[in-house]
């Protein structure tokens, strides 16, 4: 009881403190009669007040369409429409001159019908304040009108004791006029939890279970989130038990989480942190032997010191590329004719990011290369830059597409074309924000409105992709001297400029490039608008989000205002959106969820935390690996994922590392690790080239072939529609049946010379019969004809040629069946099926011989019958046994096959249980090299291997 007072007493001294004698009382205090002769205003009191009553509803009168003959814009974005919906037209909704008679009062009275319901009393202060700004003339919006400047809300932060406790807010809104006023009964609120707290259309907070989320006032522009708590153990404040905080972000983390009394896991074993930060930041499984020398160093700063190792792989730059081609829109379908080699225009999209993530380039100057690419370099002619890209396509290359000075084909892709496509996909990009609805309507959760995004688009319209017109002279001199039928136009004559550049001629290139608006362009009506490719009007002026109106006659390129904004540190999303999806790839949810929609009313879980990341990756001069370093380096991304009671269901504060599916790029090169040799794994580590998590085609040319099937199922990005929903990281039935029986997998475990089980064999000695083969039969399964199989139809055959009595076939059928006897003693089956086919083509090549009258070829060919018989005869190698020359095999460590099996599956040695179920079945199995390819299966097909933890 003690503790719930203090609770009320804290919140209101909060409220007190924050109040001001300056405050003009609420609305529905001011008007709770109609006796006074204020007359409220349209933007501030009638606006908010048609929102508060639902009028403004999506199906209401926001809709599209309005209802009955009137329409209001949807969620009051347009001051405009809406006071011509209320008092213009033939029959207004509102009249000034007799007040009492307006239908907008009778129908939300209910005093007339009304197909929305009662929505308000007559002579409450709600139609007290609809009454009085009707009978003061009913005025719109004007220019004048004082702006908006913020929006007040306290608490401005809640911490409950128990369920059924109460807190109400209240909310300020202050005008550029220095106007203060209590706007609580006319605003909107909403929980993001109502398992955590639910909130009244007054304001009125009830707590309800334990956890924590936010309510979110809304108030004309002002979108204002408000934390609320409520502990879910006896160890919150000060009986939260003490902490380890060696960095900041962990004591942002314990900050939040001391008031919410969870307590963090326990840090996680070395084999556990090896592993998640292999595959967080490299996307790839550490070896068997990266693993032994990790948990036998003993120095105490060695997850440090293995943090700025990976940061310097291949790997690293690789796997970063490909997310950044993620979060860019990188898809060869939106890229196809973009350059004449088809397929290319990704790659080098992929390539030439991957390079300046390898040179750890500024965060700011890789968007900036892309934010204000163009075609050509700095200084290079139309000329120039066709010679220069077209060795870049000639049967032996010359230069690197990388070395460029700006990666253009952001621009050039075929879904980013139209002015509200741009909008749209560089807000996702680069902001991390939706802002589609903003087309049509303000959103009822976030700030920008239909204006915000008209506006915005100035800054986009004018860069194109296509033929720049000041070089058409440059083009067709190219043209010429390329003797191409000046006739063949699209496909026909792209098919021409990729022949001519395999044969090292220099073919004309579309380009990205930008247009100047003319100065003397006026903003309405222009006479001869400059116009991109039907795209849209090049704009004189844009004005920023949430900023200033850029006059771009005063500009080269009208991007460059644009990335200025971006790259400013008080930019609110350019460096938050990056850093929020890094630290979603490492705990499998951003700071702000879903990382890609930081919206007002979708607040960060921490908002300390993130705005440390944020302010901290700008002083670092956008160093990303600054960023990568400061999250691996916390105790926070260090801990298991073994839950305790306090942070068994929390998943967004961070008390724990959280299992996750691997990403699909990063799972299908987990599979090809874990069954490579220990060589080729040595390979792929220097050089990540053919890997998954390099560029692999995404969109139509992906297709089915190679590991597209695998990527697809394991949920890769599409790159399609501007959300980060485009990666799928669920689990699925079709992803479990891939790996159990998939044949890309079982040829995975079986693959010759650069396999796993492969390279066991050979130190065995023994025999490698793969049972599963990835050959040229179209990567169908191959499984090896048994012994049986053969014999008992070569033995049907005899039978059949004795009935006809075939004395010839009789007699090879006999010889077929003596041989299939001899050589299955060693009970390979594999190596009979061979032997027989081998000894058919024998027989063959000496009918033929002897057909042609070759006696030196038939005495040959009988010599060679005779000595693969005597081959033949001899026992056959079973595996795991000795081999046919008479080798023996070495003899067979199993617990030493078992810890590497485990070592290179699952990233850690087995328990004790573990090693001895495994050795048993292993010594048991008839064939060894067969126990040790079952063993490996069935650790591929664990929830450990495929799950990042």
């Amino acid at each position: 009881m003690a503790r719930s007072l203090s609770t009320a007493l804290i919140v209101a001294m909060i409220t007190t403190s924050f109040a001001s004698a300056a405050d003009l009382e609420s609305v529905s205090k001011r008007f709770k009669s109609a006796d006074g002769k204020e007359t409220p205003d349209f933007r501030r009191h009638m606006m908010p007040l048609l929102g508060k009553l639902g009028c403004n509803g999506r199906a209401c009168h926001g809709s599209f369409q309005g209802q009955g003959g009137f329409r209001l814009s949807l969620f009051g974005y347009d001051f405009k429409l809406d006071h011509e919906g209320l008092a213009g037209g033939d029959e207004p909704r509102v009249l000034p001159e007799y007040p009492d008679e307006s239908l907008a009062l009778h129908k939300g009275a209910l005093e007339v019908p009304h197909r929305g319901g009662k929505r308000m009393d007559v002579g409450s202060w709600e139609y007290n304040v609809f009454l009085k700004w009707i009978a003061g003339g009913a005025k719109a919006v004007t220019p004048d009108d004082s702006d908006f400047v913020r929006l007040e809300v306290t608490p401005s932060e809640i911490v409950f004791q128990k369920k059924g406790e109460k807190v109400q807010l209240k909310a300020v809104a202050v005008w550029a006029d220095g106007t203060r006023e209590d706007v609580t009964p006319i605003c909107r609120f909403q929980t993001n939890s109502g398992q955590v707290a639910e909130i009244s259309k007054n304001g009125l907070i009830t707590s309800n279970e334990s956890g924590d989320t936010h309510v979110v006032v809304f108030y004309d522009t002002g979108v204002v989130p408000i934390p609320v708590m409520q502990p879910v153990s006896e160890f919150a404040g000060k009986n939260y038990p003490k902490a380890t905080t060696p960095t900041q972000v962990d004591k942002l983390v314990i900050q939040k989480l001391r008031k919410l009394g969870i307590v963090q896991s326990d840090l996680s074993t070395d084999a556990a942190f090896l592993r998640r930060v292999s595959l967080d930041m490299t996307g790839t499984l550490p070896s068997a032997e990266e693993i032994k020398n990790f948990l036998a160093d003993g120095s105490p700063n060695k997850r440090a010191k293995k943090v700025d190792e990976l940061l310097e792989t291949p790997a690293y730059a690789a796997w970063w590329a490909t997310r950044l081609c993620d979060f860019t829109g990188n898809n060869d379908t939106n890229l196809n004719n973009v350059t004449p080699a088809r397929g290319q225009a990704g790659v080098e999209w992929y390539e030439w990011i991957r390079k300046r993530v390898a040179d750890n380039t500024p965060y700011d100057e890789l968007a900036a290369g892309i934010v204000l690419g163009n075609s050509r370099n700095e200084g290079e002619s139309y000329t120039e830059y066709a010679k220069s890209m077209s060795k870049l396509y000639r049967p032996n290359p010359k230069g690197n597409f990388a070395d460029r000075d700006s990666m253009p084909y952001f621009w050039a892709r075929r879904n980013f074309r139209l002015p509200e496509e741009r909008v749209i996909g560089f807000a996702y990009s680069f902001m991390g924000i939706r802002i589609q609805c903003a087309q049509c309507h303000k959103h009822p959760f976030d700030r920008w409105t239909k204006d915000d995004f008209d506006q915005f688009k100035g800054f986009l319209t004018a860069t194109t992709f296509g033929n720049e017109p000041g070089s058409r002279d440059e083009m067709q001199t190219i043209l010429k001297a390329l003797k191409i039928d000046p006739k063949l136009r699209g496909n026909q004559q792209r098919r021409e400029f990729t022949t001519k550049l395999r044969e090292g001629k220099v073919v004309p290139f579309q380009e990205v490039f930008t247009l100047k608006p003319p100065k003397n362009q006026r903003p309405n009506n222009p006479k001869r608008p400059q116009r991109n490719r039907g795209r849209g009007r090049v704009a004189k002026s844009a004005k920023l989000l949430g900023g200033d109106v850029i006059d771009l006659t005063k500009v080269d390129d009208s991007r460059k205002p644009l990335m200025a904004w971006l790259r400013d540190p008080k930019n609110e999303y350019f460096a938050k959106a990056f850093v929020n999806r890094v630290w979603s790839a490492y705990f499998n949810v951003g700071i702000v969820e879903p990382p890609d929609n930081l919206a007002l009313a979708n607040p960060p879980s921490n908002k300390p935390l993130l705005g440390h990341l944020t302010q901290g990756f700008i002083e670092s001069g956008f160093d990303m690996k600054w960023i990568h370093r400061e999250i691996a380096n916390s105790r926070t991304y260090q801990l298991s994922w073994k839950p305790n009671d306090t942070n068994r269901l929390d998943e967004n504060n961070f008390a724990r590392a959280v299992p996750r599916r691997m990403p699909a790029e990063v799972a299908f090169d987990a599979i090809q690790f874990a069954t490579y040799s220990d060589s080729r794994i040595s390979e792929l580590r220097s050089n990540p080239t053919g890997r998954a998590i390099m560029h692999s085609p995404v969109g139509q040319r992906a297709g089915n072939r190679g590991s597209a099937y695998a990527l697809s199922i394991f949920g890769r990005s599409t790159r399609e529609s501007n959300c980060d929903c485009d990666r799928s990281m669920e689990a699925s039935l079709l992803q479990t049946v891939y790996l159990q029986n998939d044949r890309e997998v079982l040829a995975a475990i079986d693959r010759r010379n650069t396999g796993w089980l492969d390279q066991v064999s050979k130190e065995l000695g023994a025999r490698f019969q793969p049972k599963v083969t990835a050959a040229a039969t179209g990567g169908r399964r191959r499984q090896p004809v048994s012994y049986k199989q053969r014999l008992a139809q070569a033995q049907k055959q005899l039978e059949q040629a004795k009935k006809q009595g075939n004395d010839k076939l009789v007699t090879q059928l006999e010889r077929r069946i003596a041989f299939f006897k001899k050589a299955a003693k060693g009970g390979n089956a594999g190596q009979a099926a061979n032997a027989s086919k081998r000894l058919a083509q024998l027989q063959q090549q000496i009918a033929r011989a002897k057909k042609q009258g070759n006696d030196k070829l038939v005495k040959q060919l009988r010599q060679r019958l005779t000595a693969f018989r005597k081959q033949a005869e001899k026992p056959a190698a079973r595996p795991g046994t000795p081999a046919a020359s008479g080798e023996k095999v070495a003899e067979l460590n199993a617990s030493d096959v078992v810890k590497q099996a485990y070592l290179r599956t699952l990233s850690r040695y087995p328990t004790d249980e573990e090693l001895s179920r495994s050795r048993q079945y292993i010594e048991e199995s008839g064939d060894t090299v067969d126990g040790i390819r079952g063993l490996l299966w069935a650790l591929l097909n664990t929830k450990e291997f495929i799950v990042n933890h």
